[in-house]
């Protein structure tokens, strides 16, 4: 399709003259080629944002199952709690220590980190308190070299940290009129580069550019101890300029499996477990609301129908360790005596009447923990109100209402008890929960919960804990407090920022790359004293800046893909036990719409499964799919003997859950356990899961995983054992040709 003009050269001393046959083409099939274009390239653009979208779907999908996968594992703590018995000499202080955290009185005196001996080999910064400017730019610039700063140090940063946010209350108050504007940053998560360009774009906290940091500076980075000692640095040097807010991340339980605790453990060998002590609790004395000019409100999650700010201002939000550990039941919640007891009288019974249950006061309700249950629950509580808890409130089973439900964000609105007396039965008033259930509660919606686009407030069963709040939820929370905005984090958005409910909720979220390199922007807030929120964008750039679009996209569906297809091998079994039951000829084939609707019910990933397919299965001759495709790429790490059936997937599924199960066994930090500690821990594991497995098949599993036969199973072993391989990965280079 050429321009149907011509050019005159001259060759060897010749002039050519146009060919006059040549002739320039109508207007008509000009427009028509020019159209035939611009629809191939729409439709390119479509499919291009198709695999944004469908990618997006599953980074995110995956993330919220890990969460509802780290409350099971929290139910399992409970569970060992309550089970644990006497495991070569480690008595049940240890997760007892792990749950309800008691800092070591050691750590409180003022000279504990001077104890701690600085070797005269150590290059790195070396702090002094009260902390100058010249302190934390050392510190920066120690950081940006990679060096790590010394345990003494640390020690004493956390220490001074700690005292300091002991005078602060729950819900900071700050003006704009003291500072022209207001920068207000959403998730780091140990992304150390993030923060750095923050700085650079941003300037470095001081009076004259005041910041607030809205939870979540650890854990899935690589950086978090770098990302928190800057964040409490500064705080220290700038109180009045510079603000953190709690995260859902900010939480010792959700540092076990996100990587916090063990980069900790990591970069601190000797003191390391001092330190992780002092985070847990200056963690839990974290602000957990900011309010700026008494318009904006700052939280990380969300808010919900239950919300009171007035009552979250005066709760000892230390005692909230963590939000993933509802309060132990207290006699006053379980103990309903009295109340029956005024009813009897009332009724003219005799009090010496009163039926008597030995078993009603102990017994303990137990939420289940398989994913079929958690459906059928959340649909039933949808309704009520819910200011969302994680496990519910164990009532004693005589006098539940209905079945409990096992979804964490469980609560339900009772209007009374039906309790057994003698022939009949009786209400009375439900207790008013005790006062530390309350508190847990607020912090929990606080901390966990989402905005949706429906009206009223719902349990957040895609995460496993807070609730949904729809738009009318933060109209009347707003109107009720005379505020004007709520500004929220906690979840990742692609450009970094997100409006909904009219522009009165805004995520921001400061971690760009989240998922993977290219995925998402980072972003940041400043508002200034007419109170419009102003949003900049950027993204730490290696390798992307090199990219087309097109190949930024590949290589994201491509890393989704690969998380994808391991979490169908881990749960291999159920997909094929499911797909069976519509094969009954065993052909091995099944069609598309059973095939989406088997792994929609196994997996209850919220993703476009028929879209997926051809990512994830081949097609027979006759349109069916083979289902045996979807799993042909992978193969375990290392051969594992299926001592009973499914033992081996159910591994596969639970693989981080039992790797921090063992690195809190591992009390010495050894990379051991011994077999007999694996089958102690495996039988409660495997009691709470519901997996019957006899002791014969437990000693032949461990020994199957002990590789080199010396009596202790390694963490090296372990993980070479449970890992997924992927037989057809192939990099493509990302600086290759645009797709066709």
């Amino acid at each position: 399709m050429g321009c149907g003009t011509s050019v005159a050269t001259e060759t060897q001393g010749k002039r050519v003259e146009p060919d006059d046959t040549v002739k320039s083409p109508s207007p008509a099939l000009t427009m028509k080629a020019a159209v035939l274009i611009q629809r191939w390239y729409r439709r390119y653009m479509a499919r291009l944002e198709m695999r944004r979208r469908y990618t997006w779907n599953i980074f995110q999908s995956i993330e919220y199952a890990g969460e509802q996968d780290q409350l099971q594992l929290s139910s399992f703590f409970s569970f060992m709690l309550d089970n644990f018995t006497q495991l070569n000499g480690n008595r049940p202080d240890l997760l007892s220590q792990l749950l309800d955290p008691l800092v070591d009185p050691w750590l409180d005196r003022e000279t504990c980190y001077k104890l701690v001996p600085v070797p005269e080999s150590y290059t790195g910064p070396r702090l002094s308190f009260p902390l100058s400017v010249s302190d934390t730019d050392a510190l920066l610039g120690a950081f940006k070299e990679q060096q790590t700063l010394h345990a003494r140090y640390v020690l004493q940063l956390l220490y001074e940290t700690k005292k300091l946010l002991q005078q602060m209350p729950n819900i900071i108050h700050l003006s704009t009129s003291y500072t022209n504007e207001i920068t207000i940053c959403g998730d780091l998560h140990g992304r150390l580069d993030d923060l750095l360009l923050i700085f650079y774009k941003n300037g470095l906290p001081s009076a004259e550019t005041p910041y607030v940091f809205n939870g979540d500076f650890v854990d899935r980075g690589k950086k978090s101890v770098e990302v928190v000692s800057l964040l409490f640095a500064y705080l220290l040097l700038y109180p009045d300029y510079m603000h953190l807010n709690r995260g859902n991340h900010e939480d010792h339980i959700m540092n076990l499996r996100y990587g916090f605790t063990k980069e900790v453990m990591q970069k601190y060998k000797i003191n390391g477990r001092e330190i992780l002590q002092l985070f847990q609790d200056v963690f839990s004395l974290l602000p957990i609301a900011t309010v700026i000019d008494g318009k904006i409100l700052i939280v990380h999650g969300g808010v919900s129908d239950q919300t009171d700010l007035d009552f979250l201002g005066s709760i000892d939000r230390h005692k909230v360790k963590s939000a993933l550990r509802f309060p132990r039941p207290s006699e006053e919640r379980l103990d309903i005596g009295h109340s029956c007891k005024r009813m009897r009288l009332a009724a003219g019974s005799h009090p010496s009447s009163r039926s008597k249950n030995p078993r009603t006061a102990n017994q303990r309700r137990r939420c289940g923990d398989s994913r079929q249950d958690s459906a059928a629950s959340s649909s039933s509580s949808s309704s009520s109100s819910s200011s969302s808890s994680f496990c519910s409130p164990r009532t004693p089973s005589c006098l539940s209402p209905r079945p409990c439900p096992s979804s964490p964000s469980m609560p339900y609105t009772i209007n009374a008890l039906q309790v057994p007396y003698l022939d009949s039965v009786s209400s009375v008033p439900p207790p008013a929960p005790p006062q530390r259930d309350r508190e847990w509660k607020q912090v929990v919606d606080i901390l966990w919960s989402d905005p949706k686009s429906q009206e009223g407030c719902s349990p957040n069963t895609f995460r496993g804990g807070g609730c949904y709040f729809g738009p009318d939820v933060t109209r009347r929370l707003l109107l009720r407090y005379g505020l004007q905005l709520l500004i929220r984090s906690h979840e990742c958005k692609q450009d970094g920022y997100e409006l909904c409910h009219g522009g009165q909720v805004i995520t921001i979220f400061s971690a760009s790359n989240y998922y993977e390199e290219g995925s998402n922007r980072g972003a940041y807030i400043k508002v200034g004293r007419e109170l419009v929120p102003r949003f900049y964008q950027y993204q730490v750039s290696r390798t992307t800046r090199k990219l087309t679009l097109t190949q930024r996209v590949r290589a994201a569906e491509g890393s989704a893909l690969k998380a994808l297809k391991e979490k169908l091998f881990t749960h291999r079994s159920e997909l094929l036990s499911g797909l069976q039951q519509y094969d009954q000829n065993s052909t091995g084939c099944v069609s598309v719409s059973e095939w989406a609707q088997v792994f929609e019910s196994v997996l209850r990933l919220d993703l476009p499964w028929r879209t997926l397919r051809p990512q994830l299965a081949r097609l027979a001759a006759d349109g069916s799919v083979d289902y045996q495709s979807c799993f042909e790429d992978m193969e375990p790490g290392a051969p594992l003997t299926q001592v009973t059936p499914n033992l081996a997937d159910t591994l596969f599924r639970y693989r981080t859950d039992i790797e921090i199960i063992f690195n809190i066994i591992d009390k010495d930090h050894s990379g051991l356990i011994s077999i007999e500690e694996f089958r102690h821990t495996w039988r409660l594991f495997s009691a709470h899961l519901g997996v019957a497995i006899d002791d014969r098949a437990m000693d032949d599993l461990a020994r199957s995983i002990d590789f080199n036969k010396d009596g202790s199973i390694d963490f090296t072993e372990f993980l070479d054992a449970f890992r997924v391989v992927h037989k057809l990965d192939s990099k493509e280079p990302l600086h290759g040709g645009a797709e066709s």
